[in-house]
């Protein structure tokens, strides 16, 4: 039945597939025809580079230390030195958690304000920071902690843009349509 794929999925594909699909929550599996698997695949498949994105958002932020007791002097570093309070855990726990259920876009929002609020100086601040605590859980005393700290921040500012523009792109059927007619007239 379609509820027990449910929590796998994340509610927005199971949203869409109810809605495109026209796939009662209450529906059998062995009710499905082929059709209908096709378009399942198909909606998947157009949701894979979301969640692609928001897996890679979730695998950066689990390089840095967690926010427990242990990590406290990381975060508050990272603070001190970026300038702004987005990137705290208390404000982007919320957000983490939804991202956990495949639903990356506030976090994705929220990654991108902050490095939006840090001027460039703020930005190497906080890149030595990261790169501090990357260089140190992950063995590399021979690299540089601000290009190390430089490119985590380049990654997730990247993948946080790639949730947001994933997000927009699949839920634009006209959108979709108008590129395939334009590329069809060439």
């Amino acid at each position: 039945m379609l509820p027990e794929v449910r929590p796998h999925v994340s509610t927005a594909l199971a949203d869409q597939l109810e809605h495109q699909l026209d796939l009662a929550p209450h529906l059998e599996a062995g009710q499905l025809d082929v059709e209908r698997v096709a378009g399942i695949a198909v909606v998947a498949a157009a949701h894979s580079d979301g969640y692609a994105a928001t897996g890679r958002l979730l695998g950066l932020l689990a390089a840095l230390p967690a926010p427990t007791k242990a990590g406290e002097r990381f975060w508050s570093d990272l603070w001190r030195s970026s300038g702004t309070a987005y990137l705290l855990p208390a404000n982007i726990k919320a957000p983490v958690l939804r991202s956990l259920a495949g639903e990356g876009t506030a976090l994705a929002r929220q990654i991108l304000s902050a490095v939006d609020e840090m001027t460039a100086p703020q930005r190497v601040a906080a890149g030595e920071v990261i790169g501090q605590a990357l260089v140190e859980s992950d063995h590399l005393p021979d690299v540089k902690t601000q290009v190390i700290g430089e490119l985590w921040l380049r990654d997730i500012e990247l993948t946080a843009w790639r949730v947001l523009h994933a997000d927009r792109r699949s839920d634009d059927p006209a959108g979709r349509k108008a590129f395939l007619d334009a590329w069809r007239s060439v």
